[in-house]
């Protein structure tokens, strides 16, 4: 195995480029991952756009990436549950293990999280990573690395709908069709809830959520969402809405269709970080709001709906780049949002 590594770096807004860096060894708890395939996540396109998400601020030069898949080529010592040839996807938060949230089970609540791709930590636009062994989970025979790299996303979807407590006989309404917004459909239709109806202003992103088993989509620019789902209800309102936009007309629209004592989960972050509500009619309804902030326990169980056929991680990528052509991969999906719904960098 060779000693050094190619490691695409953001040395600006707009600007990637590339250094060389030691391929590093694996602690004793961690095991050594050739990277595969990195999937680019809209905070990924955020950062390289504007240089910052809220507080979080990059310092060029930064590594993008926290969507990683890749096959086991090192083990530290301590490690027995993996072996070198084992592919994996790297869940990419490492928390503390001893605040509040980490002993309650909230882990994704954890303050001190160190994750992929979230300044100051750099993330895995990069052939090689040491992670902790814990935190990479063993793939099937029939779930390739690229489906590897897509469990984080797929995650965040499978966490919504635990939020939403989604079950059978239920009618859902998934507001955006971007990739959160298609993993949380699939996510929702895996846990065998009988429709789920999906809202997208880009018709591309809507024929592919029907392609990926969406019971129906509606074009917002071309119809009301509200009326459509009223008229198919018979005037009830759905069992959960979902909203992965980050849109106030979006979540306007949630409160609206929902029938009266359901979950609304709030998935999207607005580009303001502020909306104005009708409260009086959440109030009426007695609606519950439900958030979601990354994902807790959901790698096992994504990873083996994928196996078992419920899921289709595949289907949701519509353009592959190689780590060379990082800067094309990232001007391409910033310029052709109508058009991507999901990109992915080949390493």
């Amino acid at each position: 195995m060779k000693n050094k590594m190619k490691v695409a770096v953001m040395n600006g807004i707009g600007k990637m480029g590339f250094i060389e860096k030691e391929v590093p060894q694996p602690k004793a708890n961690e095991v050594l991952v050739k990277l595969e395939y990195v999937g680019i996540c809209g905070s990924d396109l955020h950062y390289y756009e504007t240089g910052r998400i809220g507080d979080y601020i990059v310092e060029p030069p930064f590594v993008l990436g926290h969507e990683p898949g890749g096959v086991v080529v090192g083990l530290g010592e301590e490690v027995k549950h993996l072996s070198v040839g084992d592919k994996v996807a790297l869940e990419p938060g490492k928390t503390c293990g001893h605040c509040e949230f980490c002993k309650t089970g909230r882990y994704n609540l954890c303050p001190e999280v160190i994750f992929f791709a979230t300044p100051p930590v750099d993330g895995v636009f990069q052939e090689y990573v040491c992670h902790e062994a814990d935190l990479c989970f063993k793939l099937p025979e029939n779930v390739s690395t690229i489906e590897g790299a897509l469990i984080e996303p797929l995650a965040v979807g499978f966490h919504a709908a635990i939020q939403g407590q989604a079950q059978a006989g239920q009618t859902a309404v998934v507001m955006g069709a971007g990739c959160i917004g298609l993993v949380t459909m699939m996510a929702l239709k895996a846990m065998g809830v009988s429709n789920v109806y999906v809202v997208d202003i880009m018709e591309k992103r809507l024929e592919k959520a029907l392609e990926l088993g969406a019971t129906g989509v509606i074009n917002s620019k071309e119809k009301d969402p509200i009326e459509v789902i009223m008229k198919l209800t018979n005037g009830k309102g759905c069992d959960l809405t979902v909203e992965t936009a980050g849109a106030e007309i979006t979540t306007i629209q949630c409160i609206h269709m929902a029938k009266k004592g359901t979950n609304v989960v709030l998935v999207g972050y607005s580009k303001t970080g502020e909306m104005t509500l009708p409260m009086s009619l959440v109030l009426d309804k007695e609606l519950t709001f439900k958030t979601v902030f990354r994902y807790r326990h959901i790698y096992p169980m994504a990873i083996e709906a994928v196996a078992k056929g419920k899921v289709n991680l595949k289907g949701i990528v519509t353009d592959e780049f190689t780590l060379d052509e990082v800067q094309k991969a990232m001007d391409y999906s910033v310029n052709n949002k109508s058009d991507i719904v999901k990109a992915i960098i080949k390493i």
